[in-house]
Protein backbone atom coordinates (compact mmCIF):
# COMPACT_ATOMS: atom_id res chain seq x y z
CA UNK A 1 0.00 0.00 0.00
CA UNK A 2 1.26 3.30 -1.19
CA UNK A 3 0.92 6.73 0.64
CA UNK A 4 1.47 10.13 -0.11
CA UNK A 5 1.31 14.23 0.81
CA UNK A 6 1.44 17.15 -0.56
CA UNK A 7 1.20 20.75 0.44
CA UNK A 8 -0.73 23.82 -0.72
CA UNK A 9 1.88 26.82 -0.03
CA UNK A 10 0.84 30.73 -0.23
CA UNK A 11 3.46 32.83 -1.38
CA UNK A 12 4.24 36.03 0.31
CA UNK A 13 6.03 38.70 0.91
CA UNK A 14 5.79 40.67 4.30
CA UNK A 15 7.14 43.75 5.55
CA UNK A 16 5.96 46.92 7.59
CA UNK A 17 6.81 50.33 7.45
CA UNK A 18 6.80 53.17 10.19
CA UNK A 19 4.88 56.94 9.50
CA UNK A 20 5.82 59.40 12.63
CA UNK A 21 3.36 62.41 12.59
CA UNK A 22 5.10 64.74 14.60
CA UNK A 23 3.03 67.89 15.20
CA UNK A 24 -0.38 66.13 15.86
CA UNK A 25 -2.06 68.80 16.67
CA UNK A 26 -0.68 71.10 13.64
CA UNK A 27 -2.43 68.67 11.64
CA UNK A 28 -5.63 68.29 13.05
CA UNK A 29 -6.17 71.81 13.29
CA UNK A 30 -4.77 72.63 9.97
CA UNK A 31 -6.70 69.91 7.43
CA UNK A 32 -10.34 69.71 7.28
CA UNK A 33 -12.14 66.49 7.22
CA UNK A 34 -11.57 64.35 3.95
CA UNK A 35 -8.36 66.39 3.35
CA UNK A 36 -4.77 63.84 3.96
CA UNK A 37 -1.22 63.64 3.97
CA UNK A 38 0.55 61.47 2.28
CA UNK A 39 4.13 59.62 3.13
CA UNK A 40 6.97 59.15 0.98
CA UNK A 41 6.47 55.95 -1.55
CA UNK A 42 7.63 52.58 0.11
CA UNK A 43 8.31 49.48 -1.21
CA UNK A 44 6.48 45.77 -0.11
CA UNK A 45 6.60 42.74 -2.12
CA UNK A 46 7.90 44.75 -4.78
CA UNK A 47 5.08 47.45 -5.27
CA UNK A 48 5.00 50.59 -4.15
CA UNK A 49 2.89 52.05 -1.70
CA UNK A 50 1.85 54.97 0.30
CA UNK A 51 -0.18 55.70 3.39
CA UNK A 52 -2.69 58.54 3.81
CA UNK A 53 -3.01 59.51 6.94
CA UNK A 54 -6.98 61.88 7.17
CA UNK A 55 -6.26 63.71 10.66
CA UNK A 56 -10.14 64.56 10.78
CA UNK A 57 -11.34 61.34 9.22
CA UNK A 58 -12.23 60.56 5.74
CA UNK A 59 -15.68 60.51 3.63
CA UNK A 60 -16.94 57.54 5.61
CA UNK A 61 -16.71 58.51 9.17
CA UNK A 62 -16.76 61.91 11.56
CA UNK A 63 -14.41 64.49 12.36
CA UNK A 64 -14.36 61.93 15.70
CA UNK A 65 -12.23 59.40 14.24
CA UNK A 66 -8.38 59.49 12.54
CA UNK A 67 -8.65 57.88 9.38
CA UNK A 68 -5.95 55.82 7.34
CA UNK A 69 -5.81 54.52 3.83
CA UNK A 70 -2.54 52.26 2.25
CA UNK A 71 -2.98 53.04 -1.21
CA UNK A 72 -0.83 51.11 -3.76
CA UNK A 73 1.42 53.50 -5.78
CA UNK A 74 2.30 51.91 -9.52
CA UNK A 75 1.05 50.73 -12.48
CA UNK A 76 0.28 47.04 -11.97
CA UNK A 77 -1.66 44.47 -14.30
CA UNK A 78 -4.16 42.61 -12.88
CA UNK A 79 -5.60 42.57 -8.86
CA UNK A 80 -3.08 42.98 -6.11
CA UNK A 81 -4.16 40.79 -3.14
CA UNK A 82 -3.02 42.09 0.37
CA UNK A 83 -3.38 41.91 4.23
CA UNK A 84 -3.02 45.10 5.82
CA UNK A 85 -2.73 46.09 9.41
CA UNK A 86 -2.29 49.25 11.32
CA UNK A 87 -1.13 49.91 14.63
CA UNK A 88 1.19 51.76 16.57
CA UNK A 89 4.97 51.64 16.88
CA UNK A 90 4.95 51.63 20.79
CA UNK A 91 3.12 48.40 20.90
CA UNK A 92 5.92 46.60 20.51
CA UNK A 93 8.12 48.28 22.64
CA UNK A 94 5.28 47.84 25.15
CA UNK A 95 5.56 44.38 24.42
CA UNK A 96 8.88 43.18 25.28
CA UNK A 97 8.84 45.14 28.43
CA UNK A 98 5.66 43.16 29.39
CA UNK A 99 7.34 40.86 31.42
CA UNK A 100 9.42 43.91 33.59
CA UNK A 101 6.99 46.51 33.58
CA UNK A 102 3.03 45.62 32.17
CA UNK A 103 2.89 42.07 34.82
CA UNK A 104 3.50 43.62 37.19
CA UNK A 105 0.41 44.96 37.82
CA UNK A 106 -0.74 41.17 37.71
CA UNK A 107 -3.25 41.68 34.22
CA UNK A 108 -2.21 42.65 30.66
CA UNK A 109 -4.27 46.08 30.18
CA UNK A 110 -6.15 46.44 27.51
CA UNK A 111 -4.92 47.34 24.68
CA UNK A 112 -6.43 50.85 22.50
CA UNK A 113 -9.38 49.74 20.27
CA UNK A 114 -8.20 50.28 16.50
CA UNK A 115 -10.47 50.30 13.38
CA UNK A 116 -10.49 47.11 10.93
CA UNK A 117 -8.90 47.65 7.74
CA UNK A 118 -11.46 46.86 4.23
CA UNK A 119 -9.91 46.98 0.76
CA UNK A 120 -12.05 49.75 -1.21
CA UNK A 121 -11.74 49.04 -4.80
CA UNK A 122 -8.44 48.67 -7.07
CA UNK A 123 -5.19 49.07 -4.94
CA UNK A 124 -7.01 50.60 -2.07
CA UNK A 125 -6.80 49.44 1.39
CA UNK A 126 -9.22 51.72 4.20
CA UNK A 127 -9.16 52.08 7.74
CA UNK A 128 -11.48 55.02 8.24
CA UNK A 129 -12.41 54.20 12.25
CA UNK A 130 -8.39 53.60 12.85
CA UNK A 131 -8.60 55.27 16.17
CA UNK A 132 -10.63 58.54 18.33
CA UNK A 133 -8.90 61.28 18.58
CA UNK A 134 -9.99 61.62 22.20
CA UNK A 135 -8.82 57.84 22.95
CA UNK A 136 -4.97 58.71 21.29
CA UNK A 137 -4.46 61.95 22.93
CA UNK A 138 -5.26 60.58 26.27
CA UNK A 139 -2.83 57.40 25.13
CA UNK A 140 0.58 57.12 25.72
CA UNK A 141 1.18 56.21 22.24
CA UNK A 142 0.64 60.05 22.13
CA UNK A 143 4.04 61.60 23.26
CA UNK A 144 5.66 65.35 22.32
CA UNK A 145 2.72 65.83 19.91
CA UNK A 146 3.86 62.96 17.56
CA UNK A 147 2.74 59.43 17.23
CA UNK A 148 4.45 56.70 15.23
CA UNK A 149 2.00 54.57 12.89
CA UNK A 150 3.28 51.23 12.17
CA UNK A 151 1.92 49.60 8.63
CA UNK A 152 2.35 45.86 8.27
CA UNK A 153 1.51 44.46 4.96
CA UNK A 154 1.68 40.96 3.62
CA UNK A 155 1.37 40.74 0.00
CA UNK A 156 -0.17 37.57 -1.78
CA UNK A 157 1.24 36.63 -5.59
CA UNK A 158 0.46 33.18 -5.73
CA UNK A 159 -0.42 29.61 -4.20
CA UNK A 160 1.50 26.42 -5.11
CA UNK A 161 1.70 22.62 -4.68
CA UNK A 162 4.24 21.00 -3.40
CA UNK A 163 4.84 17.16 -3.25
CA UNK A 164 6.30 16.31 0.85
CA UNK A 165 4.94 15.57 3.68
CA UNK A 166 2.86 18.39 5.88
CA UNK A 167 4.05 19.82 8.22
CA UNK A 168 3.56 17.96 11.91
CA UNK A 169 0.70 18.98 14.49
CA UNK A 170 2.44 21.16 16.86
CA UNK A 171 1.54 21.04 20.55
CA UNK A 172 1.01 23.91 22.31
CA UNK A 173 2.32 24.35 26.29
CA UNK A 174 0.03 25.78 28.76
CA UNK A 175 1.32 29.29 30.21
CA UNK A 176 3.32 28.94 33.32
CA UNK A 177 1.23 27.99 36.91
CA UNK A 178 4.00 29.07 39.17
CA UNK A 179 3.01 31.97 40.42
CA UNK A 180 -0.23 29.83 41.56
CA UNK A 181 1.46 26.83 42.89
CA UNK A 182 3.49 28.78 44.92
CA UNK A 183 0.06 31.15 45.79
CA UNK A 184 -1.77 27.61 47.36
CA UNK A 185 1.86 26.60 49.08
CA UNK A 186 1.70 30.20 50.91
CA UNK A 187 -2.07 29.12 51.99
CA UNK A 188 -1.40 25.75 52.85
CA UNK A 189 1.47 26.39 54.79
CA UNK A 190 2.97 23.20 54.68
CA UNK A 191 6.75 22.98 54.78
CA UNK A 192 6.51 26.34 56.39
CA UNK A 193 9.77 27.09 58.66
CA UNK A 194 9.28 30.85 59.82
CA UNK A 195 6.20 32.92 61.61
CA UNK A 196 6.12 36.29 61.35
CA UNK A 197 4.04 38.33 63.68
CA UNK A 198 2.50 41.37 62.83
CA UNK A 199 0.22 43.49 64.76
CA UNK A 200 -1.78 40.48 66.50
CA UNK A 201 -1.67 38.34 63.21
CA UNK A 202 0.88 35.68 62.45
CA UNK A 203 2.25 34.25 59.20
CA UNK A 204 4.13 31.14 58.72
CA UNK A 205 5.82 31.40 55.20
CA UNK A 206 9.31 29.30 53.92
CA UNK A 207 12.87 30.82 54.72
CA UNK A 208 14.40 29.84 51.20
CA UNK A 209 11.52 31.51 49.23
CA UNK A 210 11.93 35.16 51.37
CA UNK A 211 15.43 34.91 51.13
CA UNK A 212 15.62 34.45 47.29
CA UNK A 213 13.40 37.42 46.92
CA UNK A 214 14.53 39.77 49.51
CA UNK A 215 18.31 40.32 50.34
CA UNK A 216 17.08 41.99 53.51
CA UNK A 217 15.00 38.90 54.52
CA UNK A 218 18.04 36.95 53.57
CA UNK A 219 20.10 38.57 56.05
CA UNK A 220 18.27 38.00 58.40
CA UNK A 221 17.52 34.59 58.27
CA UNK A 222 20.27 33.62 56.82
CA UNK A 223 22.85 35.69 58.22
CA UNK A 224 25.95 34.47 60.71
CA UNK A 225 24.26 35.85 63.67
CA UNK A 226 21.38 33.38 62.98
CA UNK A 227 20.61 30.63 65.04
CA UNK A 228 18.05 28.40 64.70
CA UNK A 229 16.98 25.07 66.63
CA UNK A 230 16.59 22.08 64.69
CA UNK A 231 12.70 21.17 63.64
CA UNK A 232 11.50 24.65 65.46
CA UNK A 233 10.45 27.64 63.49
CA UNK A 234 11.49 30.71 63.93
CA UNK A 235 9.82 33.86 65.16
CA UNK A 236 9.73 37.16 63.57
CA UNK A 237 8.50 39.96 65.42
CA UNK A 238 7.64 43.09 62.81
CA UNK A 239 6.32 46.09 64.57
CA UNK A 240 6.58 48.97 61.69
CA UNK A 241 4.53 47.35 58.55
CA UNK A 242 0.61 46.53 58.97
CA UNK A 243 -1.08 43.02 59.35
CA UNK A 244 -2.52 43.64 55.68
CA UNK A 245 0.14 45.16 54.09
CA UNK A 246 2.61 42.41 54.98
CA UNK A 247 0.27 40.05 53.52
CA UNK A 248 0.02 41.62 50.31
CA UNK A 249 4.17 42.02 50.48
CA UNK A 250 4.38 38.40 51.44
CA UNK A 251 1.54 37.04 48.32
CA UNK A 252 3.89 39.07 45.76
CA UNK A 253 7.09 37.33 47.43
CA UNK A 254 5.32 33.94 46.04
CA UNK A 255 3.11 34.82 43.17
CA UNK A 256 5.01 38.45 41.50
CA UNK A 257 1.72 39.73 41.27
CA UNK A 258 -0.62 43.13 42.96
CA UNK A 259 -3.09 41.34 45.56
CA UNK A 260 -6.06 41.12 43.71
CA UNK A 261 -8.26 41.65 45.98
CA UNK A 262 -7.62 45.26 46.41
CA UNK A 263 -10.32 47.21 45.76
CA UNK A 264 -9.89 50.38 43.42
CA UNK A 265 -10.89 52.72 46.27
CA UNK A 266 -7.94 51.22 48.61
CA UNK A 267 -5.07 50.99 46.09
CA UNK A 268 -3.79 54.21 46.38
CA UNK A 269 -3.45 53.56 50.26
CA UNK A 270 -1.93 50.15 49.46
CA UNK A 271 0.61 51.32 47.25
CA UNK A 272 1.83 53.93 49.78
CA UNK A 273 2.32 51.92 52.38
CA UNK A 274 3.45 48.80 50.12
CA UNK A 275 6.29 50.84 48.76
CA UNK A 276 7.57 51.90 52.27
CA UNK A 277 7.31 47.99 52.72
CA UNK A 278 8.97 47.19 49.57
CA UNK A 279 11.95 49.99 50.53
CA UNK A 280 12.51 48.20 54.21
CA UNK A 281 12.91 44.79 52.43
CA UNK A 282 15.02 46.21 49.36
CA UNK A 283 12.24 44.60 46.97
CA UNK A 284 12.79 46.79 43.33
CA UNK A 285 10.57 45.36 41.36
CA UNK A 286 7.30 45.58 43.80
CA UNK A 287 9.01 49.12 44.95
CA UNK A 288 8.83 50.15 41.21
CA UNK A 289 5.36 48.63 40.89
CA UNK A 290 4.09 51.09 43.80
CA UNK A 291 5.38 53.79 42.23
CA UNK A 292 3.46 52.92 38.86
CA UNK A 293 0.46 53.05 40.55
CA UNK A 294 1.13 56.27 42.84
CA UNK A 295 1.91 58.15 39.47
CA UNK A 296 -1.64 57.65 38.78
CA UNK A 297 -2.96 58.76 41.32
CA UNK A 298 -0.91 62.21 41.34
CA UNK A 299 -3.36 65.18 41.72
CA UNK A 300 -4.24 68.52 44.10
CA UNK A 301 -4.71 66.57 46.93
CA UNK A 302 -2.21 63.90 46.55
CA UNK A 303 0.48 65.70 45.57
CA UNK A 304 2.35 66.66 48.54
CA UNK A 305 1.71 63.46 50.40
CA UNK A 306 3.27 61.79 47.45
CA UNK A 307 6.21 64.36 46.92
CA UNK A 308 7.20 63.39 50.90
CA UNK A 309 7.48 59.91 50.21
CA UNK A 310 9.10 59.91 47.26
CA UNK A 311 11.87 61.66 49.13
CA UNK A 312 11.64 59.35 51.99
CA UNK A 313 12.12 56.69 50.35
CA UNK A 314 14.59 58.08 47.30
CA UNK A 315 11.89 57.49 44.30
CA UNK A 316 13.54 59.58 42.08
CA UNK A 317 11.24 58.89 38.73
CA UNK A 318 8.09 59.39 40.97
CA UNK A 319 9.46 62.76 42.53
CA UNK A 320 9.90 63.93 38.86
CA UNK A 321 6.17 63.30 38.57
CA UNK A 322 5.24 65.25 41.08
CA UNK A 323 7.60 67.98 40.21
CA UNK A 324 6.36 67.86 36.40
CA UNK A 325 2.54 67.79 38.03
CA UNK A 326 3.42 71.46 40.29
CA UNK A 327 5.23 72.98 37.98
CA UNK A 328 2.31 74.04 36.34
CA UNK A 329 0.65 77.24 38.23
CA UNK A 330 -2.54 75.92 38.55
CA UNK A 331 -2.06 72.91 39.88
CA UNK A 332 0.81 74.43 42.58
CA UNK A 333 -2.24 76.61 43.87
CA UNK A 334 -4.88 73.62 44.05
CA UNK A 335 -2.02 71.55 45.98
CA UNK A 336 -0.98 74.58 48.20
CA UNK A 337 -4.44 74.49 49.36
CA UNK A 338 -4.71 71.05 50.52
CA UNK A 339 -4.23 69.80 54.14
CA UNK A 340 -1.07 67.63 52.88
CA UNK A 341 0.82 70.94 51.65
CA UNK A 342 1.36 72.11 55.01
CA UNK A 343 2.82 69.00 56.57
CA UNK A 344 5.20 69.00 53.44
CA UNK A 345 5.85 72.61 54.25
CA UNK A 346 6.64 71.59 57.69
CA UNK A 347 8.59 68.32 56.91
CA UNK A 348 10.50 69.01 54.12
CA UNK A 349 10.92 72.61 53.65
CA UNK A 350 13.71 72.51 50.80
CA UNK A 351 10.99 70.53 48.77
CA UNK A 352 8.27 73.04 48.83
CA UNK A 353 11.29 76.00 47.99
CA UNK A 354 12.09 73.46 44.84
CA UNK A 355 8.89 73.10 43.60
CA UNK A 356 7.81 77.06 43.56
CA UNK A 357 11.16 77.68 42.20
CA UNK A 358 10.64 75.46 39.07
CA UNK A 359 7.01 76.53 38.97
CA UNK A 360 8.29 80.40 38.42
CA UNK A 361 11.01 79.38 35.84
CA UNK A 362 8.52 77.03 33.74
CA UNK A 363 6.07 79.63 33.91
Amino acid sequence: MSSGSSAIVADTARGHYHLKIDGYSVTKFALPREQCLRSQPFSVGGRLWVIEYYPNGDQLVGVRYISLHLVLDDVVAGEVRAQVQFGFKADEEEEMRAHSFLKRRGRKPAPLKLGKVEARGAGVWECPKFVKKKTLENSKHLKDDSFTIKCDIVVLNEFRTEDGPAAPRSIAAPPSDLGRQLGDLLAAKKGADVVFEVGGETFAAHRCLLAARSPVLSAELFGPMTMRESGAADLIRVADVEARVFRALLRFVYTDSWPPETAEEEEFAMAQHLLMAADKYRMERLKLICQEKLCKNIAAGTAASILALAELHHCHELKGACFHFLSSPRNLTAAMAADDFENLRTSFPFLVKEVIAKCSVDA
